[in-house]
């Protein structure tokens, strides 16, 4: 196996999901998909964007290992364009404090 047949494998378990259910998610046959699982072949650019999208982490994460910093710049730019939710403003305290929740949450993912 491959490190990221070993990477999506690895996901795929973690949120309890089936093969079949992120090959239809991905719109792949599921033995393509399977395929990938299995190392015996490596998704393309555009499937292995796809399949991290899906999973919520970022194609340097498959491919290496590693966890990008555009996460987190995403992350904080969400945070920082945030003006209202449900009709009240949101505070500079709101901000720091949805900032420190999401990282929490996405921590606990990995």
């Amino acid at each position: 196996m491959s490190n990221v047949s070993n990477r999506i494998t690895a996901l795929r378990e973690q949120r309890g999901w089936s093969k079949t259910y992120v090959a239809k998610k991905l719109g792949l046959n599921l033995s393509t998909y399977a395929n990938y699982e299995y190392g015996n072949r490596e998704p393309d650019i555009k499937t292995l964007t796809q399949i991290a999208n899906a999973y919520g982490v970022s194609t340097d994460y498959l491919l290496k290992g590693e966890n990008s910093n555009a996460s987190t710049k995403d992350l904080d730019d969400a945070i920082n364009e945030a003006m209202s939710f449900e009709g009240l403003p949101v505070t500079e305290h709101d901000k720091k404090v949805m900032k420190r929740l999401w990282k929490a949450y996405l921590e606990s993912k990995d």
